[in-house]
């Protein structure tokens, strides 16, 4: 017993953690990799541990036992028994089925424990991707529903390691550019991207060549899908969100690789190319042409996938993957996927389905120690409570669901707090995004407030121009819509407001933050201000919207514009 020490672990795999504790952040550094976050208020954060956490952890070599010396060293009292069976039997589970292909090419799960090759042959979803009965330690799989017997065996708790291997794509010679003036300066590989590259190729092993690679924003994450694609040479797909990350992609491989314009080709709802290396969007990968016979929806551009020999696929923000292009990479297991991500909550929940067919989480950096090492700038985070007037308030609380979130999300009161806060920050290197989900409300911002808005229906050459000159300094305050949630390269951005949000989305938090945590010249801070309507749901979403940014290290001082 040690009650000087942080943690009070639970048998219900919750441990609560003091914040006030002086070894608090050394505790939250070592129990990181194997829990999540789920309340965060001031004094005491709630963590849990999940099947799925404990699976991630063990994908990159933690092992049960140094799991509960870690507990053990942090916890207050003796751990309950409960926890350490839970943590070694889901954890040594990892493993403990594995999918091998035989040198006749048919594939096969395994186990040197028959029980549970039984065990996964009687999960009634997982049987049909079977082929006859088990034989002993080996039941054998029908080489197309590899993907789905992963998916099917993770959800019933039974995680596999896939060490089949991969089919080779189609040869391509991709060299980087280090130490070259560039368009963005002289280009060095940073140590941490090269080692995340490396553990997800490694050394082009049965055991590497699929997973996720999770990195705050402005980390560099695109330049560690480029050092993957050197590293497995071969014909390969990217899918993004959008046209602009798509373009963004494109200049990046051709400045900081040997390929060429010629070489890198966009799939788009604008462009329909395919070259050695193409960037598609995910929505063009997403669009309907009907359905089949049996109710089926057909989309019209997945024979992008089947009709080319990829030798990997790049799934950028891999997070916000469509459950369309879930279902198409259940059949491509033969290729190597690669996937990215500043963060791999998913408001779906289908964490254990990006598990399953992209791969396990294969590196991971705290946002903090990122922080600390200077590649991303310091962030001060507020929440601005904004009272609801006398008249609103009373509309409010008649309102139901949905109708109440619009009005907290579009008090008008919250214009006049980005008045005070642009005046602020009105500093001659200060650049400020002003950010919502609401079009009416960000429309009446920018009118009102005579700044310049981009939303999804402005034109491509429109954004350009206005990004372009925010980059060169020309413009300094802009207003965007969820477009500019996620792909996008504002480096010199300090000051982020949200306005609205979309509910309680962590993920969206974390992406909103991200657009301005790109090192600052003279290492300046960052600041991130989210305004919240007082007293309203929107005090609720918050803290949910938070706990991810929490779990990193991040605090929130509160203001009220009431004191």
């Amino acid at each position: 017993m040690n009650l000087t020490a942080p943690l009070i672990v639970q048998s219900d795999l919750e441990i609560l953690v003091e914040v006030d504790n002086p070894a608090y952040v050394d505790a939250r550094d070592d129990i990181a990799p194997f829990t999540e976050l789920i309340k965060s208020p001031e004094h005491l954060h709630t963590y849990r541990i999940s099947h799925l956490s404990l699976w991630n952890a063990a994908s990159v070599g933690l092992d049960s036992d140094e799991v509960v010396a870690r507990l053990e060293k942090w916890s207050k009292y003796p751990l309950p028994s409960a926890v350490v069976h839970e943590v070694r039997t889901y954890m040594d589970r990892y493993g403990a089925l594995r999918l091998v292909a035989r040198d006749d090419g048919r594939v096969f799960l395994e186990s040197e424990d028959p029980l549970l090759v039984e065990q996964a042959y009687r999960i009634a979803k997982a049987k049909p991707h079977f082929l006859g009965k088990p034989g002993g330690n080996a039941l054998e799989v029908k080489p197309e529903a590899r993907g789905l017997v992963k998916m099917e065996l993770a959800k019933a708790d039974y995680p596999v390691e896939d060490l089949v291997g991969y089919v080779e794509g189609e040869p391509l010679e991709i060299g980087l550019r280090e130490k070259q003036l560039l368009r963005g300066g002289d280009f060095s590989l940073r140590d941490y991207q090269r080692e995340a590259a490396a553990v997800f190729w490694a050394s082009g092993a049965a055991r590497g060549g699929s997973g996720v690679v999770v990195l705050p924003c402005g980390a560099g994450k695109t330049i560690v899908g480029i050092v993957a694609m050197s590293l497995v040479k071969s014909k390969t797909l990217i899918l993004v969100p959008n046209v602009t990350a798509a373009r963004q992609w494109i200049d990046e491989l051709v400045d900081k690789t040997t390929l060429t314009r010629d070489d890198v080709k966009e799939y788009s709802g604008e462009r329909k190319e395919i070259g050695p290396v193409t960037v598609a969007t995910y929505q063009i990968n997403t669009r309907r042409t009907g359905f089949d016979k049996d109710g089926n929806p057909l989309y019209e551009h997945f024979e992008i996938f089947g009709k080319n020999r990829w030798g990997l696929i790049v799934y950028d923000e891999v997070h916000m993957l469509p459950a369309p292009v879930f279902s198409k990479s259940a059949q491509m297991q033969a290729t190597r996927r690669l996937g990215l991500t500043a963060t791999l909550v998913r408001e779906d929940g289908r964490e254990t389905d990006v598990f399953s067919l992209i791969g396990p989480k294969k590196f991971d950096l705290p946002w903090k120690t990122l922080e600390a090492q200077g590649w991303i700038a310091s962030a001060v985070c507020h929440e601005v409570r904004v009272p609801l007037d006398e008249p609103l308030r009373t509309v409010y609380s008649t309102a139901e669901g949905r109708e109440q979130s619009a009005i907290a999300a579009t008090n008008p009161a919250k214009e006049e707090v980005v008045r005070e806060l642009l005046e602020k920050h009105s500093a001659p290197d200060d650049r400020v995004i002003v950010i919502g989900r609401l079009l009416s409300q960000l429309e009446k911002v920018s009118a009102n407030l005579g700044l310049p808005l981009i939303t999804g229906s402005t034109p491509e050459a429109k954004r350009k121009e206005l990004y372009d000159r925010f980059r060169d300094g020309d413009l300094k305050r802009l207003v965007l819509s969820n477009v500019g949630n996620f792909a996008l390269d504002l480096p010199d951005a300090n000051v982020l407001i949200q306005i609205s949000g979309t509910f309680g989305s962590r993920q969206e938090e974390a992406q909103r933050l991200g657009r301005v945590l790109r090192p600052k010249k003279g290492g300046g801070n960052a600041y991130f201000y989210t305004l919240v309507s007082r007293d309203t749901c929107e005090q609720k979403f918050a803290m949910n919207r938070q706990r991810f940014l929490a779990e990193q290290g991040y605090q929130y001082d509160i203001v009220d514009m009431d004191e």
